[in-house]
Order: C-alpha cells, then sequence, then structure tokens
C-alpha cells in the first residue's frame, strides 16, 4: 500500500452561542480536516482545530507543507514517518503549529492502520476495555449565569453524565466558591464536579481557593496555575489535597516528562493535537504510567477513544460535543461511559455534506 495524496478541507462551526473561559473568548472552531489517501482506496482522517478559526490557514499550509514525507509511503510505516517529520520540523521549532500538522497526519495514518486491518484501533494498540468514563465537558462555562450553571447541571445528569466539569476563575474567590456550591447542590453528592480554572490564578490564590473547593467535593481541579508555572503547579499539589490535573498544553513527551520532573500534577492531560498524534500519546501514556501517574485525554474525544481503550492508566476522556458534528457516526454514552467505536480505524468518518456546508 502506498499513499498517493494529502488533501484538506477548512470549515468554520459556529458554537450555539458565546462562551467564556478565564482566558478564551469562543463563538466557533474551526477545523482543518485532513484526508490521506492510498492507492488501496483506504482513506485515513483527522483534524486539526483553531479557536475561532484564527490562523487556522497557517495550520492547513503547515500540514500540506510535510506531505512530500508522506505521499509515496507505506502508511503502516507510521514510526519512520513520524520520526522524519520530526527532523524535519526541527528548525521551525519542536512546539506549536509544527508539532500540531505532525500530530494530524500520524493520527491520520493510524486511521489508514486499522482499516486495512479491518479492526477498530483500540484493539490494534491491545485493548484492555470496551469503554471508559466520561465527564461532560461542553457546559458549565464561565459566562453562565448561577442559574443558568444550575439549568444545565441538571440537563447534564439527565442525559447521563455522572461526571462535569465546571469553569471557574472569576474576579473574586467567593464567587468561584457560590458558583460551585450552586452546582454541587443541584447535582447532589454522587456525580462527579471537576473545576477548570484555566490557568487563572497564581500560586496563593490558587490554594486558598483549593482549600475551600475540598469542602464541595470536587474530584479535581485543573489548571490552577499558568501552565509554564510547572513550580506553582507543584506548590498548589503539595498544599491541597484536591488533585491536580494539567497537561494539555505540553508538547509531546519532553513536555510531559517535565510535569513529571516537577511534581507538578496528579493527573496528567495530553491533547492529541499538541502531543504528537497517537503514536507519540501512546508514548505518553506509557510513561504516565511507567511513573504511577493516571491521564485523562484532553478533547479530541472520538479519537482519543483508541488511547483510552488501550491504555489502563487513561481514567477518562473529556466528552467535547463542538466537533461531533464532522462526523458521520456518534459517540455512545451509557452509564456515565462512552463505548469503543468498533468501526475500523478510528471509526469515525467525515460528514461531507456537513464539511460543503460549513466551508470557509
Amino acid at each position: 500500500m502506498k499513499i498517493t495524496a494529502l488533501t484538506t478541507q477548512l470549515v468554520n462551526l459556529p458554537l450555539e452561542k458565546p462562551i467564556r473561559t478565564a482566558i478564551h473568548d469562543m463563538r466557533s472552531v474551526g477545523c482543518v480536516c485532513l484526508t490521506i489517501h492510498t492507492d488501496e482506496g483506504i482513506v485515513g482522517e483527522a483534524y486539526a482545530f483553531s479557536l475561532n478559526a484564527l490562523r487556522l490557514n497557517v495550520f492547513d499550509e503547515m500540514i500540506k507543507g510535510l506531505s512530500h514525507l508522506v505521499v509515496g509511503k507505506d502508511p503502516h510505516y507510521s514510526e519512520g514517518i513520524w520520526q522524519s517529520i520530526w527532523q524535519e520540523i526541527n528548525p521551525s521549532g519542536l512546539k506549536g503549529v509544527t508539532v500540531s500538522a505532525l500530530s494530524t497526519i500520524d493520527t491520520a495514518l493510524w486511521d489508514i492502520v486499522g482499516k486495512a486491518a479491518q479492526q477498530p484501533l483500540y484493539k490494534v494498540f491491545g485493548a484492555c476495555r470496551d469503554s471508559v468514563a466520561t465527564y461532560a465537558s461542553g457546559g458549565l462555562w464561565l459566562s453562565a449565569s448561577l442559574d443558568e450553571l444550575v439549568k444545565e447541571a441538571d440537563e447534564l445528569v439527565a442525559q447521563g453524565f455522572v461526571a462535569m466539569k465546571l469553569r471557574i476563575g472569576k474576579a473574586s474567590l467567593l464567587q468561584d466558591v457560590e458558583r460551585v456550591k450552586r452546582v454541587r447542590e443541584a447535582i447532589g453528592p454522587n456525580i462527579q464536579l471537576l473545576c477548570d480554572a484555566n490557568q487563572a490564578f497564581t500560586p496563593k490564590q490558587a490554594i486558598r481557593l483549593g482549600e475551600q473547593l475540598q469542602d464541595y467535593g470536587v474530584n479535581w481541579f485543573e489548571e490552577p496555575v499558568a501552565s509554564h508555572d510547572l513550580k506553582g503547579h507543584a506548590q498548589v499539589r503539595a498544599a491541597l489535597t484536591l488533585d491536580v490535573a494539567s497537561g494539555e498544553g505540553e508538547y509531546t513527551r519532553f513536555g510531559i516528562e517535565a510535569m513529571i520532573d516537577a511534581g507538578a500534577a496528579d493527573i496528567l492531560m495530553p491533547d492529541l493535537q499538541r502531543i504528537g498524534g497517537l503514536t507519540e500519546m501512546l508514548r505518553v501514556a506509557h510513561l504516565a504510567g511507567a511513573h504511577n501517574l493516571p491521564i485523562s485525554t484532553h478533547i479530541f474525544t472520538e479519537q482519543s477513544l483508541s488511547i483510552a481503550g488501550s491504555c489502563s492508566n487513561c481514567i477518562s476522556v473529556e466528552h467535547m460535543p463542538w466537533y461531533g458534528r464532522l462526523f458521520n457516526e456518534s459517540m455512545v454514552l451509557e452509564a456515565g461511559k462512552l463505548n469503543m467505536p468498533q468501526g475500523h480505524g478510528l471509526g469515525f468518518t467525515f460528514n461531507q455534506d456537513l464539511l460543503k456546508h460549513y466551508a470557509m
């Protein structure tokens, strides 16, 4: 089998309404949808994204600019292609858009491998489970009022979620505590409540808030301080009994290794686009496992299920509904868990009518 071409389609998916975190104002998500074609008719699909479709063309150009390292190759040589791209992007930097392009190509290659084997990709990797815990991440934004938070929390419970994420990072710590209190009262004691600060605090502020979050049964405190402040992460982690989760901003195993060395998090959260694709995500999961640390994958829910189904230290995946429209298939939630897709490869294929409708 040989790769014959790489093609991309750019789309901009509007959100239902503008939403906000401590560091983001979001109206849409733009996606570069990549298809890798082969001479046997099997295609691999993956995507990179940009909030509000900002600088999406940069991602597109970087992906297409690496095609000479991919076309003509056997897609089963995913490791060899990964290494050749890694060497190629070195002068431009081993973080940022370069790694995002590598990640997207690598994920699409693995989609081909699974389809050629006529197996779901999590089984190709070596399955450990057929479903995995998840948490609702598509609501409870910082921009929501207290009444809106309560309503959204009730709706998420009704949809079958047994865990959900609340964004915090208001100007006053008292406001954040009140938001947590109201959501906890709405969902009761048996639903997991995760809090994401989106890097809003200094270490001292995060510790003061975290001490109060513990009183409301919060299950983890995500990105309490700036993502690059590994010492600050470690200070917060040492001061609280509450688990600290972080890592979505790290690139490749080297970024995750730095977090581990710093003692920065109890739960590592690799992001498929930043981490280096499925090839590197597997390395990161095994690296974390070697240090007895769990991972919980950041967004890219559909694609990350292949990791969750094959890495025993993956404790959950983030259920982000933004990208579901891209695909013909849907994720299946049962008893608070997501079932592994049973289609070949990643198990999700682009909906071409949708891509045309939202084309940029």
